[in-house]
């Protein structure tokens, strides 16, 4: 059963010098042909009426760049085609002071309930520096409009080990986060992607980033300051009150199927990954002519499914439940791993308790190395099958 729903809106005001999504300035006659696109995806690759899902997610981008107009369209489709009424989570991001009174109010009135706000950082000359067009006096306001209309599961992201920033600073951005008492937290530490503008300054030597000892002690310091407050690290870079981890993530975590709409869009169905066109005129001309702007379909066999299930599930706190992997694969994790969790039990990366798999603290700062002894050979599936 396909689980989830993700649908990419590429439109932004200003265009953040660290992100490597899908996006483009945003255009009024270009936003409008792309959500008739969107639509026309959405209908020919979901038959029937009103599929059920457990999480929708409308991420970008950013998605209230759209118009009233524009907005309507969307949601309709999103309603005609899935059962928003039974939904357990109906997410969309958005940017600090991109919401008005008419747009909070349609949101609400078509049924999302979950808002992810990209925040950042509290520092507006930081802001500023990467490239964000929102103020801190944004953030605060935003907060107070969504909570007046009903809205309390609301998210907030930050970023860490951004140029020039203090574990000092850090800490005074984690501090004023945690004074809303949200009950959801993501942070991230800055990754330097290609075709973004900080590439572009790092290969010039122009980017300068706080040294690898800064970024772990700002980890650190996050960590520390979200248990104090009472929430538990869910996940590698997520932090939540019980009950409001993000059902959609988990989905991606826990290696479960999902829909991709929209431009540069990743999906997960039964025995393959599909990649959308990322170029919006593209992506627009393909999906209107006849509905499957596919870049590529990967096919995922039985190895590259176990492989998954332990990369992406040890990015869960809660770990690999050897009961389910016997479950869903037939055969005990041990089979195949054995040789390989020994040795990074020795390293202190993972440990295991009551049949389950978990990273260490120590392990968490080695998360790819980690993973990298998940890999398996062809060979290796031949002894359970």
């Amino acid at each position: 059963m396909i689980q989830a729903v993700y649908i990419h809106i590429p439109f932004c005001q200003q265009i953040c010098h660290y992100c490597d999504f899908a996006k483009v300035f945003y255009n009024e006659a270009v936003a409008s042909d792309y959500v008739q696109a969107l639509r026309n995806e959405i209908e020919v690759n979901v038959t029937g009426n009103k599929q059920k899902v457990r999480t929708i997610f409308i991420g970008g981008g950013t998605p209230t760049a759209l118009s009233v107009p524009q907005l309507w369209v969307l949601f309709d489709t999103i309603h005609e085609k899935f059962d928003v009424d039974h939904c357990e989570e109906f997410t969309i991001e958005a940017n600090p002071g991109d919401f008005d009174e008419e747009k909070v109010i349609l949101l609400k009135h078509y049924g999302v309930n979950r808002v992810s706000l990209g925040v950042q950082v509290f520092d507006d000359s930081m802001l500023e520096a990467i490239g964000r067009a929102h103020k801190v006096k944004d953030v605060y306001e935003t907060i107070e409009l969504l909570q007046k209309h009903g809205f309390s599961n609301i998210s907030i992201d930050l970023i860490y080990s951004l140029p020039n920033q203090t574990v000092k600073q850090f800490e005074q951005t984690v501090n004023e986060a945690l004074s809303f008492h949200l009950p959801h937290y993501s942070s991230y530490s800055l990754q330097i992607e290609p075709k973004t503008i900080f590439y572009n300054k790092h290969r010039k030597g122009e980017l300068h980033r706080p040294e690898q000892e800064e970024e772990v002690a700002m980890y650190e310091l996050l960590k520390n300051s979200m248990e104090k407050n009472g929430y538990t690290q869910y996940e590698i870079s997520n932090y939540a009150k019980p009950g409001f981890e993000s059902k959609h993530n988990l989905t991606y975590w826990s290696n479960e199927f999902y829909y991709g709409f929209g431009a540069g869009a990743s999906g997960y169905l039964p025995g393959k990954r599909t990649s959308n066109i990322r170029p919006l005129p593209a992506y627009i001309k393909q999906a209107l002519e006849d509905g499957h702007p596919l870049l590529q379909i990967e096919k995922i066999g039985f190895k590259e499914q176990v492989e998954e299930e332990m990369f992406l599930g040890l990015r869960k706190r809660a770990g690999i439940d050897r009961n389910i992997f016997i479950e869903k694969y037939g055969f005990s994790y041990d089979v195949l791993y054995r040789e390989a969790i020994d040795k990074l039990i020795e390293k202190e990366w993972i440990d295991e308790n009551n049949n389950t798999l978990r990273l260490t603290d120590k392990g968490l700062l080695f998360g790819n190395d980690v993973f990298s002894h998940f890999l398996l050979e062809d060979k290796d599936i031949e002894r359970v099958r």
